[in-house]
């Protein structure tokens, strides 16, 4: 299995990068890396690598790309830009099939743009989505989608992650029946904003979806969903407060513990189940968003993600890769849009309604240049 990887874009630069790319390939033995990035950088952070790690360096490749997008890049300047850069060499190389997957830290609109460019879409789909997974209380995991890529969603654009959701449990987790929600400020059907609640509308007639309505913010971590579907404004802030939550509630465990001798002592005594607790509530351990849509594999790691985090960024790319998570999602929601274009043609009345197959290419081409912007 073949992962390109974007090594310039995160917080800590080729460094977090090259040693979580390391760490992946030592503990797949059937993965090679391809690193993008200016070589010299690449090489001086490879010779750097602890002992243990350099058996790994034989499955990683540097491929030179002198010039870096920086996270204050818009994206309409970045596709005017050169085709030099690590990004843009990371995409090129999943583009042409010399690699399975590709993985980046970098800008996210950028990548976003680019990888749209690159790869283009699946199933008629006019935009990606981003989704990852959030721990939740009954020691399993809900895909949350989407988390920034549309801020301003259309009913029928909320309909399209709920299935690219729904795909992606029952591909990834093997989950037979995932179910859906769409997040709300109430579980009400008079609340919401009139995208939400035309997309509800929609999401009931969709047959084969265990789709349960309406959900409130809690529904996330409780266990009692596997998919929510928000906007790409709600879905971020949410991303982002739940991830400050976890942070705060780890230090808060911690500086209990050790405010007193006699706390001391029993911090001591569950020093085991306080590390098991760390471990399923650090952001770290759910590092990587799938951008759902595209005809090709990317994973947006966290921009300030260390070694271990980028490393289970790689490790979502080869998981999606070894589920031919695209293959799927284009079988599946062609399957459904054929399926609806043909009942809606066939029950269109003598003024000549358009199908959903026109609807879908009237959005594609119809987007504007303030939602490219974004």
């Amino acid at each position: 299995m073949r992962i390109a990887v974007d090594a310039m874009g995160g917080d800590l630069g080729p460094r977090a990068a090259v040693a979580g790319a390391a760490s992946a390939v030592m503990a797949d033995p059937g993965l090679d890396i391809q690193l993008f990035g200016p070589a010299r950088h690449l090489d001086d952070e490879i010779s750097r690598l602890p002992r243990p790690f350099a058996a790994a360096s034989s499955r990683l490749c540097v491929v030179d790309a002198p010039d870096v997008i920086s996270q204050d890049q818009r994206p309409a300047e970045v596709l005017r830009g050169n085709a030099a850069t690590s990004m843009s060499g990371m995409l090129a190389c999943l583009a042409k099939g010399e690699a399975d997957a590709g993985v980046s830290a970098g800008n996210t609109g950028a990548l976003m743009a680019l990888a749209r460019r690159a790869l283009g879409m699946v199933a008629g789909l006019s935009r990606p989505a981003i989704s990852t997974a959030i721990p939740t209380r009954r020691e399993g995991r809900c895909y949350l989608l989407d988390l920034g890529a549309n801020v301003d969603v259309e009913a029928e654009r909320l309909r399209d992650f709920a299935l690219m959701g729904d795909v992606m449990a029952r591909r990834i987790d093997d989950l037979a029946h995932p179910r859906v929600g769409l997040l709300n400020v109430g579980v009400e059907g008079t609340k919401g904003t009139a995208s939400v609640q035309r997309a509800d509308e929609l999401l009931r007639c969709e047959t084969g979806l265990h789709y349960l309505g309406f959900v409130e913010g809690d529904a996330i971590f409780s266990g009692e969903v596997d998919v929510v579907v928000c906007d790409g404004f709600v879905g971020n802030a949410v991303l982002k407060a739940s991830e400050g939550l976890a942070r705060m509630l780890v230090r808060r465990v911690q500086a209990t513990f050790e405010a007193h001798w006699s706390s001391r002592l029993v911090g001591w005594l569950a020093r085991p189940a306080l590390a098991r607790l760390r471990g399923e509530l650090d952001p770290v351990r759910y590092n990587g968003a799938s951008l759902l849509g595209l005809d090709g594999i990317v994973v947006k790691s966290h921009g300030g993600a260390d070694a271990a985090g980028f490393h289970y960024a790689v490790a979502r790319a080869a998981r999606e890769v070894a589920h031919d998570l695209p293959g799927c999602l284009a079988a599946e929601l062609g399957q459904r849009r054929s399926a609806g274009a043909s009942a809606v043609d066939d029950g269109r009345d003598a003024s000549g309604s358009r199908t959903l197959a026109g609807t879908v290419t009237d959005v594609v081409d119809g987007e504007t240049s303030q939602q490219e912007q974004r």
